[in-house]
Formats: structure tokens, C-alpha cells, sequence
């Protein structure tokens, strides 16, 4: 029976039945008359996509090409819908889902919180935005690829000379050339990891005030650092973390309201899972940003 059913010939029957059933549906279909009306609004909305992709309005060939396109669009569009060539198709379908969830979702974006509800949330999780360290400093960089086997003695000798000559020295004008700047102001720990490394950053958390140190390794070389001020991490005030919290607060309320919105429509429903599957759809407990 297998081989019967991969017989190539099998197949091709099989086809040609599903073509010529379509073709026949569509034959069927022909007599009637749909009704199909492109309306002033659509007609604009046309013009519109066209004005904002090439930064003029359309030649009145071009919005003829336009309407007729559209119409082509929606005509095998229709057709295709009867056929149900939109159906158990997954891209159709999570196209559909996406929509429908943005919908429920612009419906909660567009209430704006008050400062109190702000201020709640900040107090209910002050960690999540807490400001990281920060570090000021100036630094003197070797490259071991310049300094073989004496890096360990350059290193020291400078030191020293850097610590007579007191924190105003020119770092640009010392050690070898870098491909960043020699000097940072205010710049967070997460920064500095990202530009020198984990490592560094680690070290800039632990070096004292006020004077040049080191050397102090990162994903270049050897640095020689003098760090002028260390900001330690801290709970911001409402204003200074507000863009952070509005956009925690907005994302929660549009989680909350597409969550809200899937319920009400699920209740419609009932769901039977089959297979000896016990799942709970829609459980008792929702998550934490819907309570």
C-alpha cells in the first residue's frame, strides 16, 4: 500500500483532482457579480504610501497604475479567501495574531501614567533602576607589542615619573599612542567594559582617588591610570529615572491589556485538548505584571 501511494502517477491524479476542483469552484463563482468599490478614502490612503516613498504625489498614470494594482490585490485576495487558501497556512495565521494583538495593545498605550504610579513602581522595585558606578579618569597606555620582555620595568618607571610630577601631567604626551581617547569623563562602569574590558572596569571600582596607579591590564595592553572621581551606584530620584519608568510602565500596561483582552476572548471558548494532555490555558495565577 506504501508503495502504491508514492506511486509518482498517484500523485499526479491526486493534483490534478484539487486543481480542476478549484478550477471548477472558481467556474461556478463566475456568474456571480461581487461587488467591488474603491472609495475616495482608499483612493487617498494610495496617494498617501506613494507621496511618503518618493517625496511627491502621483502622476495621474501612476495613480491610475495604483488603483488598478489595488484592485488586482484585493481581487485575487477575495478570491483567494474563498478558495480557503488562507486557512491552516502558520504565516496567515501569525500575521492575523500579531494584528490583533496590536490592537489591544495601542488601546493601553495611549494612557499616560500619573506621577504617584511612577513613584509606585520605582518603590516597588527600586533595583531595577538603580543607577550603575560611574568613573572620571586619565590614563597612560603601553603596548606590550613595543615593550617585549621590559614592559614590567616601563611600566614602573613611569609610574614614578608620572607621581613626581603630579596629576596634571599631559597623558597625550606620554606612553604610546591610543586609539581612544586618554581621558574619560563620567563614563559608566557598563561603558567601560564595553570599551576596555571586564576586567578593567572591575579594577577602576577598586583603585583609589587622586592618584596615577597601575599598571592595570585591559583588552589593549597595560594602562597607568589616575582616576579623579567614582560615583557609586545609587536609587534615582522620580525625575531622573522617569523616561526609564514610563517605559517600564507602558510596556507592563500593554502586556497586561493584550493578556486581558486574550481572557475575555478565550472565555468565548471551550478549549478540549486531546491526546491525555492536562494543560492549563488560561491559568489562576497571572503573571506578575498582570496583578
Amino acid at each position: 500500500m506504501q508503495r502504491f501511494l508514492r506511486e509518482p502517477l498517484l500523485q499526479f491524479l491526486v493534483l490534478g483532482a484539487a486543481l480542476f476542483a478549484a478550477y471548477h469552484g472558481t467556474s461556478a463563482r463566475s456568474s456571480r457579480q461581487d461587488s467591488l468599490v474603491v472609495t475616495e478614502g482608499q483612493i487617498e490612503h494610495l496617494t498617501t504610501g506613494f507621496t511618503r516613498s518618493w517625496r511627491r504625489p502621483p502622476t495621474a498614470d501612476e495613480l491610475r497604475d495604483l488603483i488598478r494594482n489595488y484592485v488586482r490585490e484585493e481581487v485575487y485576495y477575495r478570491e483567494a479567501k474563498e478558495m480557503g487558501l488562507d486557512r491552516d497556512d502558520p504565516v496567515i495565521r501569525r500575521r492575523l495574531q500579531q494584528k490583533l494583538e496590536f490592537v489591544s495593545e495601542d488601546i493601553a498605550a495611549q494612557k499616560e501614567p500619573s506621577d504617584a504610579e511612577l513613584e509606585a513602581l520605582l518603590q516597588a522595585e527600586p533595583e531595577r533602576f538603580r543607577t550603575g558606578q560611574s568613573f572620571t579618569f586619565r590614563h597612560v597606555y603601553l603596548n606590550p607589542e613595543r615593550h617585549r620582555g621590559d614592559l614590567t620595568r616601563i611600566a614602573a618607571s613611569l609610574l614614578d615619573q608620572l607621581t613626581d610630577g603630579a596629576a596634571a601631567a599631559d597623558t597625550a604626551a606620554v606612553g604610546d599612542r591610543f586609539l581612544l581617547a586618554t581621558s574619560f569623563e563620567a563614563i559608566s562602569r557598563s561603558e567601560a567594559a564595553k570599551l576596555f574590558g571586564g576586567s578593567f572596569a572591575d579594577c577602576l571600582s577598586q583603585l583609589g582617588l587622586q592618584k596615577w596607579q597601575g599598571p592595570v591590564k585591559s583588552g589593549y595592553g597595560v594602562h597607568l591610570v589616575f582616576l579623579e572621581e567614582r560615583v557609586d551606584g545609587r536609587i534615582p530620584a522620580l525625575d531622573e529615572a522617569r523616561e526609564a519608568l514610563l517605559g517600564e510602565w507602558k510596556e507592563r500596561q500593554r502586556s497586561k491589556a493584550s493578556e486581558q483582552f486574550y481572557r475575555k476572548l478565550l472565555s468565548r471558548y471551550s478549549v478540549t485538548v486531546e491526546a491525555g494532555h492536562r494543560i492549563e490555558i488560561a491559568p489562576d495565577n497571572p503573571p506578575a505584571a498582570l496583578r
